[in-house]
């Protein structure tokens, strides 16, 4: 049976849930088809200690502020409570446990099918699984030979499950120094990187960085935009991270040449290792639109600015640098969901 709507929205995280929004500002009737058990996205798997890097106040979706001190940096828990809550005001039909297998396009229409045997049709369709959809994980010089575990940091939840072991974590962004910085707390850890670290201050002037980045016009198209993206996102921080490194917890080097057995090989020493967790980020996996045509042979979307090169009514949201360095966040989707909305509105 297939079910028709005015728009389909592909995702029910952050992104998903801002496009639903304006999508039905304009009077647009929309099917939400999230995957997972409830419509809050990928936060649920995060690493417990996540906490956001931008306070309550430029962390909200449109029309719902997120509760409490606006100049505290929220739990992920209260992210998903909050994501939970912005669910809940949305007049939409939201389908959950309905994963998207693939999509079709009769050349007006698209048909989302689904892994229940349900489909969903419509002119519009927002592809709003964003960027994290598959985890990127680089080879790795003589990890053939290593007998201890490599791991993504998407599965890394707890340091204590690391007590005392030796550990390499690899990356220099965020995620990368938080976790180094957690688990140094608990077993042996080196950060691994092949470009330094970047640390920018959190709160410069008193001031937390986001607002500096509202205030120029930074964190918005199109100066964000056009600013694309830097080869290694900064490390927002008050000092914490930067004195832990400065105090070798963790110790930070170059990235090692080789893994042994049950080490790692620098030019100068070898270091034990029983696991190796990679922070090196994610890519963008709508394969539910490989047999449309409306992504790259390496499977990235085909966009401008969100908005499909390939299909008309086709759009996406959540895309890093999709429109500027928001694009990917919860400050910023709902920005890019309120354009792409526009564009999609007039659609036949």
């Amino acid at each position: 049976m297939t079910t028709r709507y005015d728009a389909l929205v592909i995702g029910g995280g952050q992104s998903g849930l801002a496009a639903t929004h304006h999508l039905r500002k304009h009077g647009l009737s929309v099917a939400l088809l999230e995957a997972g058990p409830e419509p809050v996205g990928s936060w649920p798997h995060y690493y417990d200690s996540l906490t956001l890097f931008s306070p309550a106040k430029y962390s909200a979706l449109p029309g719902l502020p997120f509760p409490g001190d606006p100049d505290r940096y929220p739990h992920r828990d209260e992210v998903i409570d909050y994501l939970r809550q912005y669910a809940k005001t949305l007049d939409a039909d939201i389908h959950t446990h309905h994963r998207v297998d693939t999509v079709t396009h009769d050349g007006h229409h698209f048909t989302a099918h689904t892994d229940t045997g349900a489909g969903f049709t419509a002119p519009r369709l927002v592809a709003a699984t964003g960027g994290f959809g598959t985890p990127r994980i680089p080879e790795l010089t003589g990890q053939d030979l290593f007998t201890g575990n490599i791991v993504h940091a998407g599965r890394y939840r707890s340091p204590t499950e690391f007590t005392d072991r030796h550990v390499i974590v690899v990356g220099a962004g965020n995620s990368a120094v938080q976790i180094a910085t957690e688990l140094a707390e608990h077993a042996t850890v080196t950060l691994a990187s092949r470009t330094p670290v970047k640390f920018v201050p959190q709160r410069p002037l008193g001031r937390d960085m986001h607002f500096w980045f509202t205030l120029t016009g930074i964190d918005t198209a199109p100066i964000g935009y056009l600013l694309r993206r830097p080869p290694t996102a900064p490390v927002f921080d008050t000092g914490h991270y930067k004195s832990a490194i400065a105090a070798n917890k963790p110790e930070h080097r170059p990235m090692f040449t080789t893994l042994r057995i049950d080490s790692a090989l620098w030019p100068d020493t070898t270091t034990p290792v029983d696991t190796v967790i990679l922070a090196t980020g994610y890519t963008p996996n709508p394969a539910y639109l490989n047999n449309i045509g409306a992504l790259t042979a390496a499977g990235a979307p085909r966009h401008g600015k969100g908005l499909s090169t390939t299909h008309a009514g086709l759009g996406y949201v959540g895309l890093e640098w999709q429109r500027s360095l928001s694009s990917a966040s919860l400050r910023g989707v709902g920005r890019d969901a309120a354009r792409l909305a526009t564009q999609l509105r007039d659609v036949a």
